[in-house]
């Protein structure tokens, strides 16, 4: 898989231990030049750093996916300097672990748009450029907990939120498929990350794997490896799909 001339949005990319380096990190060295969106400026401006110095483009933007305002200025601002857009991989994305009766309006909201309306922003506002192109490639970051309903961590709001992003990837494939873009997601379980909160210790990620076939927590470059796939050339045939990466904790 070659990403030659390329260009990537990966949001939610900055972060040291997060699956958002590990598909920019992966995505350069397969050849693109890549933009790491994340509300974190300076966390950003250390993953471009390492991108650039593998003799990639790399850009740092500073970018809150749930303002329509942000994304608009993140997608012009790589306009500017790329000249083009193939790839966004939607990954930004927070969680919750607590339960709906401790849940407040409040909590319900703050999900919902990090994980479900940032989705939807950024991949509305790169849709034209995409289109005018004649191809482009989506892919977004659910989770097992959207399709087993939880129990692994999070609360409900945040099975919803990543349920709701499956169905809206599939609606979006189709809408888009004659233009030559493609609408897929990626579906991880538990993986070795600072998302809940910090990466947990050896005991205990042994302890969080008991019930994992694999018996082990995934690694951010393993969902990175499905993200590359599903985002090149070989996988123009491929939309509105999702592919599990959890240790078959989940099967369909």
């Amino acid at each position: 898989m070659s990403f030659e001339k390329r260009v990537v949005i990966v949001t939610g990319a900055g972060s040291p231990r997060g699956i958002g380096r590990a598909i920019a990190l992966t995505l350069a060295e397969k050849g693109a030049d890549v933009v790491v969106g994340d509300l974190d400026p300076a966390g950003a401006e250390k993953i471009a750093e390492e991108i650039r110095a593998m003799k990639r483009g790399a850009m740092a933007v500073q970018v809150d996916v749930t303002r329509q305002q942000d994304v608009t200025e993140l997608v012009r601002t790589v306009l500017d300097r790329f000249g083009r857009i193939d790839i966004l991989v939607n990954n930004a994305g927070i969680t919750q672990p607590i339960k709906v009766v401790d849940m407040t309006e409040n909590d319900w909201d703050r999900i919902l748009a990090v994980n479900l309306k940032g989705t939807f922003l950024c991949s509305k506002a790169v849709l034209s450029t995409m289109i005018k192109q004649g191809y482009g490639r989506i892919v977004n970051l659910s989770s097992v907990s959207g399709k087993r309903g939880g129990g692994v961590f999070g609360g409900a709001h945040y099975s919803a939120a990543k349920a709701g992003i499956l169905g809206f990837a599939k609606a979006l494939a189709r809408e888009v498929a004659a233009h030559g873009i493609t609408v897929n997601s990626v579906a991880p379980g538990l993986i070795a990350t600072d998302i809940r909160g910090g990466l947990e210790s050896l005991e205990r990620q042994k302890e969080m794997s008991r019930d994992i076939p694999c018996q082990r927590l995934g690694t951010p470059e393993e969902v990175a490896a499905a993200v590359a796939f599903l985002a090149s050339e070989e996988a123009a045939y491929i939309t509105g799909e999702d592919i599990d990466i959890n240790g078959g904790s989940h099967m369909d």
